[in-house]
């Protein structure tokens, strides 16, 4: 035990540096609690790098005249600017500013707000999303709907195991906001806040796993103009005669063209992967019940969300195959430049065999001739010795130059092949 007399103090001192920051990521990103009737108004601001210190320091100056500290390393904010609600959050390539108004009202009057439309437009980024939610206690009647919302494109469905119903064409209208009416039917607690908040996320996420489509359908042009290009260049591989250096440009070529369009589109194609699962799992979440005659919340995400994701997985299968395709034929392509180099390497070396068979063939003649040579010459000096003994008087017998010709080309040849042997100088010692 320590001198606190606290037996747990050393335990608490071995926590782990993100112990504190996990477990306070468990309870943020939850709306304050919501009570009918109510309005809620959300801007959702796409940003990049540049802007996101910006919004942080401009977020720190606008809450500064209502006393609310703001602290930049934190993703999400919850406090009250005046009569409004507000709420911060920030998420990997957009923030979230949504302003909740008590009571009620006209269902989409945006006077209460004026305070956010300041806000807004002191921020940087881009708005790729603004919501009006109503939230009531009594179910609207069918003129009320049929002012606010676009008959055709109505949706109407039961959430939260029946306990609220909403109302939503998912339209833009004239004001710049889209419109979602909501009627509490019994909703306890915390959960309407969690209610809205998820029926927010559903339109949000969905919102942005759209951005990948354009994306893959600007894309998709480009990609069938490189498969028809990987078409013929595999075909040109295959001719027996094809310049393999021109090959290869063209095949180098196609591949840096691929490798940009991979680098453009890999993080926004699995962006719209990983948010098209999270709008599933809100849906999951919210227990949809479709209302009779009416389209329903999960068909109308469906219908909207699947076939966009179906192109944008069909994009990514084709960048994938059309990668797989490339390599493919570069290796074809290394493979008959290897071959070709061998078969090169292989000629030059029977090449090189033959010119050592002549050169060997030669060396021979050559030692041949030089034994003759030899042999001659000494033969001839022989000759002037033996003229130069018998001017002196002395008679040599003729059989000495019948025994020395023989003789003599034996020794020459004798000593040209002791000159041959190189002898390999002994190891060293050392």
């Amino acid at each position: 035990m320590n001198d606190s007399g606290d037996p747990f103090a050393a335990l608490h001192a071995r926590s782990h540096p993100l112990r504190g920051s996990l477990s306070r990521e468990m309870h943020v990103r939850k709306m304050p609690r919501l009570q009918a009737p109510a309005r809620v108004v959300q801007f959702v601001l796409l940003v990049d790098d540049a802007d996101v210190d910006d919004s942080l320091t401009i977020m720190r100056s606008l809450l500064a005249p209502h006393d609310v500290p703001f602290d930049p390393t934190v993703r999400f904010l919850n406090c009250r600017i005046g009569t409004l609600g507000f709420t911060w959050e920030r998420h990997s390539e957009f923030m979230t500013y949504s302003f909740l108004a008590a009571g009620g009202g006209s269902l989409f009057d945006l006077s209460p707000f004026a305070q956010a439309a300041l806000w807004i437009g002191a921020l940087p980024g881009r708005v790729i999303r603004s919501t009006q939610i109503a939230v009531i206690a009594d179910a609207p009647d069918g003129a009320t709907i049929a002012t606010h919302f676009a008959q055709d494109d109505l949706i109407i469905s039961d959430v939260a195991d029946g306990q609220a119903r909403i109302w939503s064409d998912f339209r833009l209208h004239a004001d710049g906001f889209g419109r979602l009416l909501v009627q509490d039917k019994g909703l306890q607690g915390a959960e309407l806040a969690q209610l809205v908040q998820r029926l927010q996320e559903l339109g949000n996420y969905r919102k942005i796993a759209l951005l990948g489509l354009p994306e893959a359908q600007a894309a998709t042009p480009l990609l069938t103009g490189l498969e028809q290009r990987l078409t013929a260049i595999t075909g040109r591989v295959a001719e027996p005669d094809a310049d393999a250096d021109a090959v290869l440009e063209a095949l180098s070529a196609l591949a840096a063209e691929l490798a940009q369009i991979v680098a453009r589109t890999r993080y926004r194609m699995s962006a719209t992967q990983a948010y098209a699962a999270i709008c599933r799992d809100r849906i999951r979440a919210l227990e949809v019940a479709p209302v009779r005659g009416y389209g329903s919340l999960d068909d109308f995400t469906e219908r909207r969300l699947l076939p966009a994701m179906r192109t944008c997985d069909a994009f990514t299968r084709r960048l994938e195959d059309l990668s797989q395709r490339t390599a493919w034929t570069s290796a074809m392509l290394r493979t008959r430049v290897d071959t070709a180099l061998a078969r090169r390497n292989r000629d030059l070396l029977a090449s090189m065999d033959r010119r050592t068979g002549l050169q060997l063939r030669l060396q021979h003649t050559v030692e041949g001739l030089s034994v003759v040579a030899v042999s001659y010459y000494t033969l001839g000096l022989w000759h002037y010795l033996k003229e130069a003994l018998e001017h002196q008087g002395a008679h040599l017998p003729g059989w000495i130059d019948i025994a020395l010709i023989p003789a003599i080309i034996l020794a020459v040849w004798l000593g040209i092949r002791q000159l041959k042997k190189v002898k390999r100088p002994a190891p060293n010692s050392h």
